[in-house]
């Protein structure tokens, strides 16, 4: 459990919300999935995590996202997309998933100016009308007034064919994910009942769905899941795939996350899955604490994520971890640029922390992986520094 205590404001959210989830619970006769239970958690609208007003991103927050350090990620993926964006023609759109507080997108079409590569459109496709307010009151201080009248928000996939370049950084660990288990070598479903006050884990035989999907993943091991073994596996994620790039005819996809090739993801001495929570920027195991009050993340399957892509008719351009791809794609001359910019040492102290941070083996360099994939648009060049499609 978390050192810091909750304001009186902060438990009557998370009891309102736990209020909600137990009805939910009870009208499903006991019990529900756990990707529902943590959709509810995340996006239950005025409620959920993302949902409501709390501060999520930063010092202040809960985690700090790569955007957030500072504009050297975002110049990165800038640089690396801008090719694709060019190669799409004056009526190319950008859009961006999740767009966190906006810092990202800031940065990004700043440097997209400088590059000549500014679409037609940028769009943001962000669930949570509280971070809508947040980016729109940053971008519209931090951009000039013609690149800000560009930028759009979505309610959801854009609504025509279109051309361009799809962007989301840490928003697969966040999609409402089933969590199976293997008892006398059947496939069960978690799913979350009441317990007192709280919630507890209850496990039911899985649906037909989930079952192949998890059979499909164990063909690709060394051998059977252990009886005992539990994880998470997102069989919808070619569906969310698919949707998300809407009627994509010539473009580039672009996801920046953490986690693991699938041999690696399910590896039998991870037997618990890839479950946990954030608060305060501290993991906490137990994910029914707190709940609405922190987030609730699994780390993603690479393997599955470069299925989803392929399936849906783009070719795969690359993986590589985040430090490869952004020294790939210029990290090194944008810091060089903006350290003959500082004002003293101690801002290109700053400046080379930044760089440091994004990259450092066992942190964000390695945790964190960059994948593409391009349908008639050039995107294999951003992944020539460290590519890791081998692995998957």
């Amino acid at each position: 459990m978390s050192d810091f205590p909750l304001s009186d404001d902060a438990q009557a959210h998370s009891a309102h919300l736990q209020a909600l989830i137990r009805e939910q619970i009870a009208a499903a006769g006991g019990a529900i999935p756990f990707w529902r239970f943590m959709e509810l958690a995340l996006y239950a609208p005025g409620l959920g995590y993302y949902s409501a007003g709390a501060t999520k991103f930063g010092a202040a927050g809960d985690f700090v996202t790569a955007p957030e350090l500072g504009s050297l990620f975002a110049e990165c993926v800038a640089q690396a997309l801008a090719p694709a964006l060019q190669a799409c023609g004056p009526e190319a759109r950008f859009l961006e998933i999740g767009a966190g507080s906006g810092r990202f997108a800031a940065d990004a079409i700043a440097h997209l100016l400088e590059l000549d590569s500014m679409p037609a459109r940028y769009a943001i496709l962000e669930p949570s009308a509280d971070l809508r307010e947040r980016q729109r009151a940053h971008l519209a201080q931090a951009l000039p007034a013609p690149a800000f009248a560009r930028v759009e928000w979505l309610d959801g996939p854009m609504p025509d064919d279109w051309n361009g370049v799809l962007f989301a950084n840490e928003v697969l660990d966040a999609l409402p994910t089933p969590r199976f288990a293997l008892q006398g070598g059947e496939v069960f479903e978690e799913h979350v009942a009441c317990d007192g006050n709280g919630f507890r884990r209850i496990d039911r035989p899985a649906d037909a769905l989930l079952s192949a999907a998890v059979r499909h993943v164990e063909s690709q091991l060394e051998g059977p899941f252990a009886d005992g073994h539990r994880a998470e596996l997102l069989p919808q994620l070619p569906y969310w795939l698919q949707a998300v790039a809407g009627g994509m005819r010539t473009g580039a996809l672009l996801f920046v996350d953490y986690g693991h090739p699938r041999r690696e993801y399910y590896d039998p001495r991870r037997r618990d899955g890839t479950l946990r929570a954030f608060h305060r920027h501290r993991v906490v195991e137990d994910v029914f604490a707190r709940v609405g009050l922190q987030d609730i993340t699994a780390s993603v399957d690479f393997t599955a994520l470069a299925e989803a892509g392929t399936g849906a008719g783009f070719d795969l351009a690359g993986y590589c971890s985040q430090a490869s791809f952004l020294i790939g794609n210029g990290l090194e001359q944008r810091l060089a640029a903006h350290e003959a910019r500082a004002a003293d040492e101690a801002a290109r102290y700053a400046l080379r922390q930044q760089a440091k941070l994004l990259t450092v083996p066992g942190g964000m360099g390695e945790r964190f992986q960059a994948m593409g994939f391009a349908r008639d648009v050039p995107l294999e060049q951003a992944f020539v520094f460290g590519d890791l499609s081998f692995r998957l």
